[in-house]
């Protein structure tokens, strides 16, 4: 069983080496550091320290000399100082410990805390937690201090999902931003699915959208009035209705709205004349019309007597023909003779 065992490891090492091989071919090599206190030392080191982890078989020595080759200026004088009092004597545990104390940056934690106060959330849950992380690796905030800087900096989408599907106070910290990781990803969800269906909709105008350029086109006429949206007639009209609720009496509410839907009078539904110079007794659709009318009295002009005041026209021919009878009755019974001058 173990000669069996042995040989499957022996199949299975050159696979695990290739394995090995393309992750270090893909994970970038560390950046120079060139001891200059306002780089940020402690980032750079655990990129240092996460890619010796592929490299699992490099002794001492070699790491050290290694990060011979990453170090510039200052830093790579310190570390060739080192080298020549200890030389083969040092160790990687020392050697990381020394550098690390050497360039500890005293303003690191600070600045960490001002940029953990400064972060926001831009639109993606994930980034935000995950540059929050690697700031508090520095900044250290726990407790309420670390739930106030993340509550600050969510909008009240996330803090309304949050606090509908939470009712309880969280045990830890790590809790609480799980939490808040879960009502980010629905809120981002449900703003993907909105959007989704707002592309999905025809082109053009929504109802909701149609609805309100009608009922401005509405109030548009309503300002306007009848004497702006209807045509005018071929001559001159008079105005003989005082205003719009005069000249609409008697005509029933649906014709009302459907001659308001057209350019013709709003008071009869005929074209030609103005609702405010409208003369008819009866609507296009045959129902009369009460009330005053335009026919039954109309305007004059100032100074001259009223319609009612003039005499009947039939009356006064009448009285002339009767004046004018008697006349002539008596020129065909009177001769043009006296009786004096008769033979007889």
């Amino acid at each position: 069983m173990v000669a069996e065992g042995v040989e499957q490891a022996r199949q299975d090492r050159p696979e695990r080496r290739e394995q090995s091989n393309i992750a270090r071919l893909k994970m970038k090599t560390p950046e120079t550091f060139d001891g200059k206190s306002s780089t940020a030392f402690n980032q750079r080191w655990e990129a240092v320290t996460m890619y010796l982890g592929f490299y699992p078989e490099t002794v001492d020595r070699q790491k050290i000399a290694w990060i011979g080759t990453l170090l510039a200026d200052s830093a790579l004088v310190w570390h060739l100082h080192r080298y020549r009092e200890l030389g083969e004597n040092d160790t990687w545990a020392n050697y990381s410990a020394a550098i690390r104390v050497e360039y500890r940056n005293e303003r690191e934690a600070a600045d960490a805390q001002l940029k953990l106060g400064q972060l926001k959330y831009q639109g993606s849950i994930r980034a935000y937690l995950t540059e929050f992380r690697a700031l508090n690796n520095f900044a250290r905030a726990t407790g309420e201090a670390l739930r106030e800087k993340v509550d600050l900096a969510m909008p009240d989408t996330i803090l309304d999902m949050r606090f509908a599907h939470y009712l309880e106070d969280f045990a830890d910290d790590e809790g609480f931003l799980q939490a808040t990781h879960q009502a980010g990803l629905q809120v981002e969800k449900k703003k993907a699915l909105k959007q989704a269906r707002e592309a999905a909709r025809p082109t053009g105008s929504t109802r909701t959208e149609e609805k309100k350029k009608e009922k401005g086109k509405e109030k548009e006429r309503e300002k306007r009035g009848p004497s702006n949206t209807q045509p005018k007639p071929a001559g001159k009209g008079k105005r003989v209705w005082p205003n719009l609720e005069a000249a609409l009496k008697g005509v029933p509410p649906k014709e009302q709205e459907e001659y308001r839907a057209t350019e013709n009078c709003w008071r009869c539904g005929r074209p030609g004349h103005r609702t405010f110079e409208c003369y008819a007794f009866t609507t296009s659709q045959g129902t009369s019309l009460t009330g005053k009318t335009a026919a039954a009295k109309k305007p004059i002009a100032a100074g001259k007597r009223k319609a009612s005041e003039e005499p009947d026209e039939r009356l006064v021919k009448q009285q002339k023909v009767a004046a004018v009878e008697p006349m002539e009755a008596e020129k065909t019974t009177t001769g043009p003779w006296e009786d004096s001058d008769s033979d007889f």
